[in-house]
């Protein structure tokens, strides 16, 4: 039975804002990851993609944090490798990192080679919408259930630490998935529709895949600020900071365009104006030649 006489407390309130907080910033690359898995599927297909996908991922956290007790043996060492300048206890999240990051460096950068190469521009120019490298509904939600045990797995450890009640913990990441449903199509769109911003997606995707690989190896400063680790917060900001750059650009861009566009509808504004002026002195002269000549034409009485 779920005891709710948790949230007669300001603790429990307190606690649950800061859950919320700390899964939306931390779902972040999720959503990410979440825009690009579904841009290939079938355009009727994404919009559904990207929401079951989202459900899949709150199915997903909230059987991790079910098993709350198990999750704080999730950091005992397995086995152990020391090769004397490194030493380090793998354990079950070591490994889930491990391969996870893996996954996300091969398909960050994959997929970043393609897009500089123009593969996919190159299909569509063949071959037309088929063309485009799909995949299926189900191979596609279940690529962001599993991954989302990679990205959450932190923050469900987190969120293990800061609060006690498990429906405190669920409905953190209920809310955050809501919030991120409602946002996802927006997203995910722009993302897809600039492809500035897909590019800066996928290193965003490769570089979180390296943080994950290197923290999996214990290859980190250590410091956590907030549930997030020193590099994490770092790669974020360098992020935000390349995203505005770019979103600039693309304002300058599209005045630029729009500029030119006016100009240009101005100098043929002004070159029809000028060829009417040429010509309505020839067409008057051609008038009074033609009025002349039938003059000249007419018999003299």
């Amino acid at each position: 039975m779920i005891d709710f006489s948790v949230f007669t407390t300001a603790d429990a309130w307190i606690t649950l804002v800061t859950l919320m907080f700390l899964e939306i910033v931390l779902g972040v690359d999720n959503i990410v990851f979440i825009s690009l898995t579904t841009d290939r599927l079938p355009k009727e297909k994404q919009h559904i993609g990207r929401i079951a996908g989202l459900a899949g991922a709150f199915v997903m956290r909230s059987l991790f944090l079910a098993v709350a007790s198990w999750l704080t043996h999730m950091t005992d060492p397995l086995f152990s490798i020391d090769l004397g300048f490194w030493a380090h206890g793998f354990s079950v999240r070591d490994i889930i990192l491990f391969l996870g990051g893996a996954y996300l460096i091969y398909s960050g950068i994959s997929e970043l080679v393609s897009v500089l190469a123009l593969e996919e521009v190159k299909d569509e120019h063949e071959n037309g919408e088929g063309g485009k490298k799909k995949i299926g509904l189900v191979q596609a939600v279940a690529t962001i259930m599993v991954m989302d045990i990679v990205f959450s797995i932190d923050s469900v450890i987190t969120a293990v630490g800061l609060a006690n009640s498990l429906i405190i913990m669920i409905m953190a990441v209920l809310f955050a998935i809501i919030l991120m449903m409602v946002f996802i199509d927006t997203i995910a769109n722009f993302i897809n529709a600039h492809v500035e911003i897909k590019i800066l997606a996928l290193v965003f995707i490769a570089v979180i895949g390296f943080l994950l690989f290197f923290d999996s190896l214990s290859i980190t400063t250590g410091i956590e600020v907030i549930g997030m680790s020193l590099e994490k917060i770092m790669v974020y900001f360098a992020m935000v900071f390349s995203i505005v750059i770019v979103l600039i650009q693309m304002k300058y861009n599209s005045n630029f365009a729009k500029f030119e566009q006016e100009r240009k509808a101005e100098a043929e504004k002004l070159e029809a104006e000028d060829a009417f002026k040429k010509a309505e002195p020839d067409a008057l002269r051609k008038e009074a030649q033609a009025e002349a000549d039938a003059l000249s034409e007419q018999p003299l009485n």
